[in-house]
């Protein structure tokens, strides 16, 4: 069975989100990912890391104004400052926090741009970051995802990963693959690891049932099947949960609904 990463942006809505990851240590977690530390001071962070055993294996790159639907500038023009300033924040971050790896978002694309205006751009940020990373040890990852949850975002196929990965040349930017936006996107989700895991590109997994991106028993996806399939294809790395659990901030709704994993393993 792979090892699991609680994703506390999304798990233990109903606690503070200090307080979330005594509750993830406490439910047999044994590391935790989330999108952004930056509201907190990194070595708080880190001491709630300490205190409760954990060990933190992914956090994203500031995405510019997420809250005015930013997600990500690594592929907007004119915006290279910005995502220069925020990957030397991230790595300041990751340094403190001990995490191996960052995802890099690349943002929406403009009403009045494609992806072929945009793309030197993105790989022009993609080799400065990674460059940078690598002096640090640090991997850099890319993620596609769904037209449905986040439209018009650069990055939406596992395929285009891989061509951006050809493109860049970089050996510490790899892909984190997420079952969900995979299966919403292009499906055929088993054949796709069967693809990508085997080329030790892929370094990092998350898993959400589909459509509701809930607990992972339930939805189109098999699980129990992807799961053996990521032993069977000799994946060490985590596999992040990031669902949002189906009984929502009712207290006790994450734990309850980590029976999934419990029967699994």
């Amino acid at each position: 069975m792979p090892q699991f990463a609680a994703n506390l942006s999304l798990l233990y809505p109903e606690l503070d989100f200090l307080d979330r990851f005594e509750a993830a240590a406490r439910d047999g977690f044994t590391a935790v990912e989330f999108l952004f530390p930056y509201a907190y001071p990194a070595a708080e962070l880190a001491a709630r890391l300490q205190a409760h055993g954990l060990q933190q294996v992914l956090f994203n790159v500031s995405p510019g104004h997420w809250d005015a639907g930013e997600r990500g500038l690594a592929a907007l023009p004119g915006r290279e400052a910005e995502f220069q300033a925020s990957l030397h924040q991230a790595l300041a971050y990751a340094a403190v926090l001990n995490c191996p790896r960052l995802h890099v978002m690349a943002g929406i694309m403009p009403a009045d741009q494609e992806r072929e205006a945009l793309a030197p751009t993105y790989y022009q940020n993609l080799r400065w970051a990674a460059a940078l990373a690598a002096q640090q040890g640090v991997e850099l990852l890319i993620e596609p995802l769904n037209t449905r949850d986040t439209p018009r975002y650069f990055l939406n196929r596992q395929d285009h990963a891989h061509e951006i990965l050809d493109a860049v040349n970089a050996p510490n930017l790899k892909v984190q693959m997420d079952l969900y936006h995979c299966q919403i996107v292009e499906g055929d989700v088993a054949m796709k690891l069967r693809k990508y895991l085997p080329t030790g590109r892929v370094s990092h997994i998350q898993i959400a049932g589909v459509p509701e991106r809930q607990e992972p028993d339930s939805g189109e996806l098999n699980y129990p099947y992807l799961l053996q399939l990521l032993d069977e294809l000799g994946y060490a790395g985590w596999v992040g949960c990031e669902y949002r659990p189906r009984r929502g901030a009712q207290p006790g709704a994450t734990s309850a609904g980590l029976r999934w994993l419990q029967t699994w393993k």
